[in-house]
């Protein structure tokens, strides 16, 4: 069965508040309650994959502490692009 584009969307919302680390859950959830809706189909499943990763990776590459991999690049630089204005 496939998910609506909706229920992946509030799936996805909901994975990012429950991440792990507090840091995480704030940056990620402002940023998906400001973004899904808007992101084309390429975009969700960049997201989606994001959502697999390690906090502790994830806050370094967000935080510009080390390099994301080449396919999550773009959508990290744009996370950290938003919490750093």
């Amino acid at each position: 069965m496939t998910e609506s584009r909706d229920t992946r969307i509030k799936r996805m919302k909901m994975r990012s508040m429950r991440r792990g680390i507090k840091e995480m859950d704030l940056i990620l959830t402002a940023y998906a309650d400001r973004n899904l809706s808007s992101m084309d189909e390429d975009g969700l499943n960049t997201f989606d994959a994001l959502l697999h990763e390690n906090d502790q990776d994830l806050y370094q590459w967000v935080t510009g502490q080390a390099s994301p991999p080449a396919p999550l690049a773009d959508l990290i630089a744009d996370i950290a692009q938003t919490f750093q204005k």
